[in-house]
């Protein structure tokens, strides 16, 4: 029999946790990793993406190949939404209060190795950065840390109301939860092939279809690009590179680096694996090493090529063809390099070969031979063959290449329990409707649906008391511009937001999505002035009651109204950090 799911609040790991899904915060997401895919679900249960199926845009998708539909989604993506990681959006802590609240229950010195904001330094790419200038945080005190909240989609599309913002906007989290809902939703991948990762600096999606894609904050990454040699893909693949993966996350459940049990599917986390191992793997072809010396520019002094031009050899520094494809459209791989040459100007060519250089011809032809070769063999028969008088630099060039062609993620181990956790089966068929309903049916079994339900901010299905403890707690962005003032001054600068919620349908917006985006509903209104209140007196009482098109805010003897469409009954007392709901 399946055993019925009911989360006791009067535990304090569990309170932090399902308060935490209400902002989503790096850290939180590190120390509670399931929180992670019911951000997903919550973006697919919500309207917003839905309708993008109805913009001209993405007319007949169900007609196109999986990368037009990815290159269409993308496009969507960057036209209406910005990379964000403003310090002040969201506010800032310190390390000392967020270590309080989960000591109890997590090694936080193992937070300290696995998260920037409490020390984590990386490897070899950020030994030399400074990780507090890294992110702006050098001109704060040395505990002081972002929140760095992970935005629902709602709350992305609405930075469009905030004073600077032109279009939504999010950070690399929200992006990877926006994209792999959008892929559910818009284009039609299963949710099963949809992995989300974590790195203490980063967030990425592999989607398993074809030869596999990577999703990287705004932008895609196929393996053909992952090995283009650009700046671009430069930047994709740092994380994987340079950082280890410290959770893995899948509709099945998750697998985390610090954690001894997962819950994703076993079967589902070894092929995934395997797929992504073998996308950032490429054998030496011609192109990868035209690529690789794009990408490491130092080794093009090398090389040289010759070119048949009018019936005469005639030859030309890599150094020197490079620079052209700066410029150009087209580039030296092998598909535009005729383009390429035939833009540059005759008095660049060389009747002589250059003494000492390497003929890139001759190197190309040698790999499609033997590119596919052990590359230490491959090392070996190339310095036979192609001598120079920079045998160090060859050497060096080598080990590079070695870098550059075989990627290894370190991933967690899959040498740890799993235990089978129940989970939605969505389909790409589903309506949304079918798919909240599918939510809801089980949330009572699984706790991946439960936390779903509080994500997406289901007042109507869930205890209020995870909500108002995020509220009083961890929204200080209205602090500053209401320090000092008096109740009333609150109430009548609140009160002339525009009266309109973020979400839909009773979903309720926490007090700094409020101020952010200068709206809110009036029971939204009333728990942001309860946070100011408390903030500027924290032995203050303060009451709310919701009933009817009424929001009431409690203080002093007064009553403070605002006007509510959401048809909340409920009365909270709150004192300091003590609430009860009535």
């Amino acid at each position: 029999m399946t055993k019925t799911f009911s989360p006791d609040f009067s535990d304090k790991k569990t309170l932090e946790k399902y308060s935490s899904a209400y902002t989503l915060s790096d850290m939180e997401i590190f120390i509670f990793p399931d929180l992670f895919y019911p951000l997903v679900l919550a973006n697919i249960m919500s309207p917003v993406i839905w309708k993008w199926r109805d913009d001209p845009w993405f007319r007949e998708m169900h007609r196109k190949n999986f990368i037009s539909k990815a290159n269409r989604i993308k496009q969507f993506i960057i036209d209406n939404y910005i990379f964000n990681l403003d310090l002040e959006t969201w506010g800032l802590t310190d390390k000392e209060k967020e270590t309080a609240r989960f000591s109890d229950f997590f090694d936080t010195e193992l937070l300290k190795q696995s998260n920037a904001l409490f020390g984590y330094e990386g490897d070899k790419y950020y030994f030399d950065i400074d990780i507090r200038r890294h992110f702006g945080l050098d001109k704060y005190n040395t505990t002081a840390i972002p929140y760095w909240k992970t935005e629902t989609v709602e709350a992305m599309t609405a930075f469009r109301h905030k004073e600077h913002y032109t279009t939504g906007a999010g950070e690399c989290v929200s992006l990877a939860a926006l994209y792999a809902a959008a892929m559910f939703i818009v284009g039609e991948v299963p949710l099963e092939k949809i992995f989300m990762m974590a790195t203490p600096l980063h967030s990425q999606n592999y989607i398993d279809e074809k030869d596999g894609l990577l999703t990287n904050n705004r932008r895609i990454m196929t393996k053909n690009m992952w090995f283009n040699g650009t700046s671009l893909s430069g930047k994709a693949r740092r994380a994987l590179e340079n950082e280890k993966v410290t959770i893995v996350s899948h509709i099945t459940g998750h697998i985390h680096t610090v954690y001894d049990t997962a819950t994703i599917d076993r079967e589902a986390y070894i092929a995934f694996t395997g797929k992504l191992k073998s996308f950032v793997r490429s054998s030496l072809t011609p192109t990868v090493f035209i690529n690789f010396l794009r990408f490491k520019p130092e080794y093009k002094c090398l090389f040289q090529y010759h070119y048949l031009r009018t019936g005469t050899s005639h030859y030309i520094t890599l150094e020197k063809l490079f620079e052209y494809e700066h410029s150009s459209k087209s580039s030296m791989n092998e598909e535009t390099r005729d383009k390429l040459l035939a833009e540059v100007d005759p008095d660049e060519f060389l009747y002589e070969s250059v003494p000492g250089k390497i003929m890139l011809n001759d190197v190309e032809a040698f790999l499609r031979k033997r590119g596919n070769a052990d590359l230490e063999a491959l090392e070996a028969e190339f310095t036979e063959i192609f001598t120079t008088e920079h045998q160090d630099c060859l050497k060096r060039m080598f080990a590079d290449i070695g870098s550059f062609i075989i990627t290894e993620p370190r991933l967690p181990s899959a040498e740890r329990k799993f235990v089978h956790a129940i989970y939605p089966q969505l389909t790409v068929n589903d309506t949304r409707e079918e798919i909240i309903r599918k939510i809801r049916d089980i949330a009572d079994v699984s706790e991946m649906a439960h936390l779903t339900l509080y994500v997406y901010r289901d007042m109507e299905r869930t205890d209020w008391r995870p909500f108002i403890k995020a509220a009083i707690e961890r929204n200080p962005v209205c602090h500053e511009p209401l320090r000092g003032m008096s109740a009333k001054e609150i109430h009548e600068t609140i009160v002339r937001l525009e009266n309109e919620s973020i979400y839909d349908s009773g979903r309720m917006a926490q007090p700094d999505e409020v101020w952010n985006f200068g709206r809110g509903d009036g029971a939204e209104k009333a728990f942001l002035m309860a946070d100011a209140l408390l903030f500027n007196d924290p032995a203050a009482e303060v009451s709310i009651t919701l009933h009817g098109d009424q929001a009431i805010v409690g203080h002093g003897g007064d009553q403070f109204r605002f006007v509510t469409s959401m048809g909340h009954q409920k009365k909270i007392l709150l004192r300091g950090n003590d609430y009860k709901v009535l």
